[in-house]
């Protein structure tokens, strides 16, 4: 009997604990409405904002959220990211309140512009590179390249293609982009979860880093204050070079939804610069809110290298201060193409 009056205690115990649960959260009460065309809106709308009240509830007031921002039932959103973001809505009634999400996709309000380029210079590369970093420091190139076993970190003479310095990676390693801030080189690893620091001037690790939110590392840039890491999703994320810390992500989107596999990265004239892996083009990326606002067809320079067994996609992208011109390559390629980039 004491046995039976201990189960029921306990029983009655959860159930009244359940119900206290759900009457404090009443999600169901409210539900968020927006104008967004099927949860989709362009930024350069005005996104509408109203609460259904299931329940008739006298409501004294209601806040609103955007990705953390206050807003208004109107907002512009031509200063808000792209991607998947979260609206909150705090309502006040009776003494109460009830916190509801919704999401909407905020995407960009124009298709990309096409580009394409012009050859200004070949130069001979590197054909057991498996590109995966290249970047200009000082009119010095600098490369990265992947594969296990094979990864290294490579100071080149592009005029020549000579390898000036060279350092390998552990075996376990599968190295990809580099970037290079204040004399230090950054390099991420694929899988790994961890990313290297080298002295630029001897190549020496002077420190690692692990990763936050994103789980692979795949592309690398900075803009002199900030890194920006691509993890093959459409998150790049911003990293303080200090710290080596991911504070902060944007997401890629089109005028159409978002674009994945972001690769290697370049920071050029205030534009982030972006292959896609398994694709022979460049996307050009606001950094700001993460629109791709230019596509670069490369597809026919893959033809312009010698053919073999295992030559790659184009990856690799650098820019060079001193002559103001792009120089893309690509895995297993034995040439690197020096060009312009025009409007079609």
């Amino acid at each position: 009997m004491d046995t039976f009056k201990h189960l029921l205690i306990i029983s009655l115990s959860i159930l009244f604990s359940a119900c206290g649960s759900n009457t404090g959260q009443n999600k169901s009460d409210f539900n968020i409405n927006t104008n967004a065309v099927k949860g989709d809106v362009s930024n350069n709308e005005t996104l509408k904002l109203s609460i259904e009240n299931k329940k008739n509830h006298t409501v004294d007031s209601i806040s609103y959220t955007l990705n953390g921002k206050k807003i208004g039932e109107s907002v512009s959103l031509d200063d808000f990211r792209l991607g998947k973001q979260t609206i909150e809505a705090t309502v006040y009634f009776n003494n109460e309140k009830q916190v509801t999400t919704t999401t909407v996709t905020i995407l960009n309000n124009e298709a990309p512009n096409v580009y394409t380029y012009k050859i200004i210079k070949e130069y001979p590369h590197d054909i057991s590179s498996y590109t995966q970093g290249l970047e200009f420091y000082n009119d010095t190139l600098y490369e990265g390249t992947g594969q296990r076993g094979e990864s290294k970190l490579r100071k080149i003479d592009y005029r020549t293609g000579t390898v000036l310095k060279s350092v390998d990676l552990a075996k376990e390693y599968f190295g990809e982009g580099i970037t290079i801030l204040n004399d230090k080189v950054y390099q991420l690893t694929w899988q790994g979860g961890v990313g290297f620091v080298y002295d630029i001037n001897t190549f020496e690790k002077i420190n690692s880093f692990k990763y936050g939110n994103s789980k692979e590392g795949w592309g690398f840039c900075n803009d002199s204050k900030i890194l920006y890491k691509s993890d093959g999703t459409e998150n790049i994320w911003l990293l303080n070079p200090e710290t080596l810390a991911e504070e902060d992500h944007i997401q890629v989107y089109t005028n159409k939804g978002k674009i994945v596999e972001i690769n290697e990265l370049e920071w050029i004239n205030g534009d982030i610069y972006a292959n896609r892996w398994q694709k022979d083009g460049v996307a050009i990326i606001n950094p700001k809110n993460g629109a791709v606002t230019g596509v670069i067809d490369f597809s026919p320079l893959k033809k312009l290298v010698t053919q073999h067994e295992k030559l790659d996609v184009l990856n690799g992208i650098a820019y060079n201060p001193k002559t103001k011109t792009i120089f893309v390559t690509g895995k297993y390629w034995d040439k690197l193409f020096e060009v312009d980039i025009v409007k079609k």
